[in-house]
């Protein structure tokens, strides 16, 4: 059983360290002040996820093609929103009647990442790429506390968010992504 996300420690390592330092350099992604760990955290997944990081320091499996950690404007509380590759659904693959010899190709794969239709592609043949959104809430439990301000072991606080959001969302998405290869 594969993880579905993992914190890529060797490359940072190799790195000097780099999410730390990226940290370091984009404070004013951090709001300070609130109470709860969850801007916080989200800005942490954020810093260490592309775009703003590549490769991210927060890895995911190749079928994941986009990760978020975002505030509930309802409640506060921490919410992830996840797309993954999915297989086309049962009802399109009982029959291909409905391809009418129109040639629908689904997710290409590139170096084992999949990837979008470049606009090429898009000229000359119809694309079918089905996808799973993923929404839920995410326990805040081991959480780090929002820092007092930027001066306050932002870099580690951060990291220790990482830590526990990477293994909440495994605990999420690692059983759909077992039950997709199954």
């Amino acid at each position: 059983m594969a993880k579905a996300f993992w914190i890529d420690q060797e490359l940072d390592r190799d790195r000097g360290g780099r999410y730390a330092v990226h940290v370091r350099k984009n404070l004013e992604e951090f709001e300070w002040g609130d109470i709860a760990p969850v801007r916080f955290a989200c800005a942490a997944w954020r810093l260490a996820t592309p775009p703003s990081l590549t490769p991210g320091h927060v890895r995911w499996d190749r079928r994941i093609l986009d990760a978020t950690c975002l505030r509930n404007t309802y409640d506060g509380s921490l919410n992830a929103r996840i797309t993954l590759v999915s297989p086309l659904p049962e009802q399109l693959t009982r029959s291909r009647a409905w391809w009418r010899d129109r040639g629908w190709t689904g997710w290409q794969a590139s170096f084992g990442q999949y990837v979008e239709p470049t606009q090429e592609d898009l000229a000359r043949i119809p694309f079918l790429r089905a996808t799973l959104l993923i929404e839920a809430p995410v326990p805040l439990d081991g959480l780090p506390p929002e820092p007092e301000g930027p001066h306050d072991q932002v870099e580690q606080s951060a990291h220790r968010a990482l830590v526990v959001l990477v293994r909440e969302l495994n605990a999420l998405v690692t059983p759909v992504l077992d039950q997709l290869d199954s």
